[in-house]
């Protein structure tokens, strides 16, 4: 397991909360799907340039890629265009908090499905640790709420929750695709597999969403044309995050890098507290220590 996957993952996390908060300051000027597209169609150029950077500096060609790795990245793009799709819907159901939280087993579907289909076994103090993340991120979603278990376990057959646990397995899926993609690339190091694939990715992404948007919404352009220096921010912030994202993905399991990610939330939280003046609520103190105990084990799991 590459060393690199660590600090990949936390920046991912940092990078993640950061881009979050410029995202819903954009969402006063554009729409959904105006501000999910900034994210590809700003982020495309950066991501191309890391990677032409990365390259030169690294002196390293990238060979013909493989049909795998068309494939693989494709599917990559494509679910984790879904895994958005569904939980903007789970928005839709008036379930904004219940599916939020259900998407967030991600981490512990990555390991399922891993496990499954990759024979990629963790240790048990590595799924302590997703189960100690994932707690965490539900008492955070849940608590300050005033809901309760009887009311989480009804809420498992509303739409709000089966869309969150859907939108979860999309971004579970997307996860190991792109970890797959990642792995198709020869002549090139861990970091320069992942910048190439999140070029990629991000090239498809782009191309699906703005053909929808041309078709549906145009009037969605001329606001994405006029808020480019807000969009350039939040596209600079995703593809560093992605680049992040993409480097853990290629270098560790993916539900490690998941887990260990989910510190994007201590910022968040972090952030509301010390520049924000927010207070930091009981709930609030026992979802953290438990996102952090998470990314201790996690940790721990593979000294």
């Amino acid at each position: 397991m590459n060393p690199i996957w660590l600090p990949a993952s936390l920046l991912g996390g940092l990078f993640q909360a950061w881009r979050t908060a410029l995202q819903q300051r954009l969402r006063a000027e554009l729409s959904v799907s105006g501000a999910g597209l900034v994210r590809y169609l700003y982020g495309l150029p950066f991501a191309l340039l890391f990677a032409a950077v990365w390259l030169s500096i690294r002196d390293m060609s990238v060979e013909m890629p493989s049909l795998g790795f068309f494939g693989f990245s494709t599917i990559g793009a494509v679910t984790q265009m879904a895994g958005t799709i569904l939980l903007i819907m789970a928005f839709g159901h008036r379930g904004f908090v219940v599916g939020t939280a259900f998407s967030k087993t991600e981490a512990i579907q990555a390991a399922l499905v891993t496990a499954l289909l990759l024979d990629e076994h963790l240790p048990p103090l590595a799924w302590a640790g997703i189960l100690a993340g994932v707690a965490g991120v539900l008492i955070l979603a849940l608590a300050g709420q005033g809901i309760t278990a009887r009311q989480i376990w009804h809420a498992l057959r509303q739409p709000a929750a089966l869309c969150g646990l859907g939108a979860g397995s999309m971004f579970a899926f997307a996860a190991i695709a792109i970890k797959l993609a990642t792995a198709e690339l020869a002549g090139v190091d861990t970091v320069g597999s992942a910048l190439v694939t999140l070029v990629v990715v991000m090239a498809i992404q782009s191309g699906l969403h703005l053909a929808w948007i041309v078709a549906r919404d145009r009037e969605t352009l001329h606001a994405i044309r006029r808020s480019w220096r807000s969009s350039s921010q939040v596209g600079l912030l995703s593809a560093l995050g992605s680049a992040c994202w993409y480097t853990g993905f290629a270098a560790a399991p993916a539900a490690l890098v998941r887990i260990v990610g989910q510190v994007e939330v201590i910022f968040t939280i972090a952030f509301a507290h010390f520049y924000l003046r927010e207070p930091v609520r009981w709930h609030e103190a026992v979802g953290l220590l438990l996102v952090a105990v998470g990314v201790v084990l996690a940790l721990l799991a593979t000294v």
